[in-house]
């Protein structure tokens, strides 16, 4: 039996108060043929039929770890150690979700505060919050959280930030008076790309976007970005994809970032074929209330004993709407242990040597790639990633490869499919591809290119 208690009238009252005269007005955006599209779906079948049919569909995938793998933009391979997901799976964090009575979860909040500090640490700045959904949508958070600390409405993305952040910022701002200055991506000279951003920056910017090391590999100083940025009462947003280069770069907060946002999903998160992921949000003590998501803090209980609590909670769940300052409703909390988790297995030192490892195994690529006729590097620093040119469309040679059982790479036009950069290929080398993945790499592309 259905409990519906909503009659008729009060329907109707409802959509008379938000301008439409039947229910099917609020599904006017999507096409008709996807509105009710008609499913013919083969008759019922047994389990044991189905388990079957399944697992003939997942043997036509083609694993991360199944041939040489070199894609990143994004999204990095690396090895996990067994002790994070032993640990992350106990059944007290396992099924653990989220603390609506935060101080009686108290292992939770330890280890969301632990998280919160390495987050702090790694990226140069004063607080992190107990994360967010995504990198993406953090930098999109971001660009909110700069509208209402200067109360401007202007923002500056710079043209090497990667597509799809670019354009999780566009739909976020969609319904918004927003201004999203989008630059233009420059692969090959990513100084004039820089010199750009710092020009697009005036009395009306609330913010500038930039990634480093940016979508195409390239490395970036931001100092002088920073302070033309602040001269002008901007913040300087810093996005960060692949969270093992903090353990070789000089942090964001040392290059006068206002705010850092990132995908912390290469330090203790498999690939996962695109998500969970794991959002990376810090800024400086200023800002604070300003924030999205979650704070947790540490304090003393009346016997004086160390005790965690839900120091600011500032989504509307906790608080009335119109104070919010995010509507994201929850953090990656399993994703953020697991983080914790390898990070506290690596400690500072491991961190260190595994982007040591890293940076080998891309200079490696670097050079195989460099000495195959009719490809370019186009980097000059880099960290584990790098983009090359090639001679021919990208696309039509990543799928060559793929056939052959060789990922290799990213073709910059899926990220940026307007922009002409249809002979690039964006490729990552991690501490997992041994050097014999290379040198298939490099034969294989050079019969290619042939």
């Amino acid at each position: 039996m259905r409990y519906l208690p909503l009659k008729d009238a009060d329907r109707s009252a409802m959509l008379t108060s938000i301008g439409v005269s039947h229910i099917d007005d609020l599904f006017r955006d999507v096409p008709d043929g996807l509105l009710n599209p008609a499913i013919d779906l083969p008759d019922h079948q047994s389990e044991l039929a189905v388990e079957r049919h399944l697992g003939a569909l997942a043997r036509r995938n083609h694993a991360a770890g199944d041939g040489p793998f070199f894609l990143g933009a994004g999204a990095y391979r690396h090895h996990v150690p067994a002790t994070v997901d032993h640990l992350i799976q106990r059944g007290e964090f396992l099924t653990a979700y989220t603390p609506y009575q935060p101080e009686i979860a108290q292992g939770t909040l330890q280890y969301l505060f632990e998280f919160q500090t390495q987050v702090a640490a790694l990226t140069g700045m004063d607080v992190a919050n107990a994360s967010l959904y995504d990198g993406s949508t953090a930098c999109g958070e971001a660009i909110l959280m700069a509208r209402r600390v200067t109360r401007r409405k202007r923002a500056v993305l710079s043209g090497n930030l990667h597509g799809h952040y670019r354009a999780v910022a566009e739909t976020m701002t969609r319904f918004t008076d927003d201004e999203l200055v989008l630059l233009d991506p420059d692969a090959e000279n990513p100084a004039a790309m820089l010199a750009a951003a710092k020009d697009a920056i005036d009395d009306r910017t609330s913010c500038v976007v930039v990634q480093t090391p940016d979508v195409f590999g390239h490395l970036h100083d931001l100092t002088a970005l920073s302070e033309a940025a602040h001269e002008k009462g901007a913040l300087v947003i810093v996005v960060v994809t692949e969270a093992v280069s903090f353990g070789a770069l000089t942090s964001p907060g040392a290059m006068g970032a206002d705010i850092v946002v990132g995908e912390g999903q290469s330090i203790g998160n498999g690939l996962n074929y695109g998500g969970p992921y794991l959002g990376l949000f810090a800024t400086r003590d200023k800002y604070l209330r300003q924030m999205p998501g979650r704070l947790c803090g540490e304090t003393v209980d009346s016997h004086g004993k160390r005790g965690y609590v839900l120091t600011l909670s500032t989504r509307e769940q906790h608080i009335r709407r119109e104070k919010a300052t995010s509507n994201i409703c929850t953090n990656s909390g399993l994703c953020a242990l697991a983080f914790t988790v390898h990070m506290a297995l690596l400690g500072g030192a491991g961190l260190k040597r595994l982007a040591r490892l890293n940076h080998a195994k891309a200079c490696r690529m670097a050079d195989t790639l460099a000495g195959v006729p009719g490809v370019t590097v186009l980097n000059t620093a880099f960290f584990n990633e790098v983009t090359v040119r090639l001679d021919r469309p990208a696309a039509e040679v990543a799928d060559r490869l793929a056939a052959q059982g060789i990922l290799a790479g990213v073709p910059a036009s899926r990220l940026f499919p307007a922009a002409g950069l249809d002979t690039l290929l964006i490729l990552a080398a991690t501490e997992t591809v041994p050097d014999e993945d290379i040198a298939a790499l490099g034969a294989a592309l050079k019969e290619a290119l042939q």
